[in-house]
């Protein structure tokens, strides 16, 4: 969530200390929890954990997006007049909700981590959605944002977010063409936009939205995993903690491994006591996730099909999402755009969160 107060935007730390909230909600004997209050405990409670409300809000239940995605969830969806209902146990009793609620008490916290930061009320807001959201998610979106006590000024393409951000609608010399790569923890969209006169149209998007960072993670946990087996002839997979504290230690490598070309792991009794201590190279992920890392360029190409455009005529390249950071990543960018420079000057976490509210300013 991000505010445009005394001529600047500035994106807004939750009650943890973060400037970006999970969008996880769950619900025990007690209580509610919302954001990483809700995903700190899933390990614990993943039948009544919520999270994804964004694959499902305006869909309907027999969508074909709803019924594979609900495949991996742990928490029950069922039919309720052809629209997914999530059903949960909340203080001793059986309650049900529609993605909308759920995303409304996302967007509340969000609210009120604006307000504790502003101190006053927060009424009128812009929201961003997924380009290819079309007007039943839109309109959803929406009606999220109205339970959760917020005037929605406008709903927003998240590429066209991340575009202001850059100002790129603010340059001069007629139309420009731009393209958004967004490769977050889930999901990987490819926008190209064109602007001309400040005006926003979407030409084309693409994408997969079932890759990403935890994709990546995946990779170096299947590595580490194997290792160990092969060190120790034992199997850490026996234990759902074990893979669960490797995991985050792979994630945390993953991350080392944007800024240094080497990282180590140090899991203390990991697995039937034994400590886990080794490490890892950037070429060795880059190995690792080789296919996963040039397939992001499949999605590109389409792109570029769909707009009827060469790659040579696009302006801008815009960098959105966490795994933008990896090196290699970029490199692939870069080259396949013939060494053209990227925009990746502002957090690719907060891009959008940063463009929202510049969008917001234009329209009080």
């Amino acid at each position: 969530v991000g505010v445009f107060q005394h001529g600047k935007v500035e994106i807004i730390a939750n009650d943890q200390g973060n400037r970006t909230t999970p969008s996880y909600v769950a619900f025990t004997d007690t209580e509610r929890l919302t954001g990483d209050a809700a995903k700190n405990q899933v390990a614990m409670n993943p039948n009544n954990t919520v999270f994804d409300a964004k694959r499902f809000i305006g869909r309907k239940f027999n969508d074909h997006n709803v019924q594979s995605d609900m495949k991996h969830w742990p928490f029950e969806v069922f039919d309720d007049s052809t629209k997914p209902r999530i059903r949960v146990e909340y203080k001793g009793e059986k309650k049900s909700f529609y993605p909308e609620e759920i995303s409304s008490m996302v967007l509340n916290k969000m609210k009120e981590t604006a307000e504790a930061y502003l101190g006053a009320e927060v009424k009128d807001a812009v929201i961003t959605v997924p380009a290819y959201f079309n007007d039943s998610q839109r309109q959803a979106t929406k009606d999220a944002g109205t339970i959760s006590g917020v005037n929605v000024l406008r709903i927003i393409n998240e590429p066209t977010a991340a575009a202001i951000a850059y100002g790129l609608d603010q340059k001069v010399g007629g139309e420009r063409n731009v393209l958004i790569f967004d490769l977050g923890g889930g999901t990987f969209d490819v926008s190209i936009l064109t602007i001309e006169d400040g005006i926003f149209e979407v030409k084309s998007t693409a994408g997969d939205t079932h890759l990403g960072g935890e994709d990546f993670d995946n990779r170096m946990v299947n590595h580490f995993h194997q290792e160990f087996k092969r060190k120790y002839k034992k199997d850490p997979a026996e234990s759902k903690r074990a893979l669960r504290r490797l995991r985050t230690a792979c994630e945390r490598a993953k991350r080392t491994l944007s800024s240094s070309t080497q990282a180590s792991v140090e899991i203390d009794s990991l697995f039937e006591g034994i400590d886990f201590y080794t490490s890892v190279t950037r070429a060795r992920f880059e190995e690792l996730c080789a296919d996963l890392f040039r397939g992001t360029l499949e999605p590109v190409e389409k792109a570029l099909r769909d707009a009827k455009l060469d790659k040579a005529q696009i302006h801008d390249i815009v960098l959105v999402g966490g795994s933008t950071r990896i090196p290699k990543i970029q490199k692939l960018l870069q080259d396949f755009f013939n060494g053209k420079e990227l925009n990746k000057s502002i957090n690719p976490d907060e891009a959008v969160a940063y463009g929202a509210p510049l969008q917001a300013a234009i329209l009080v």
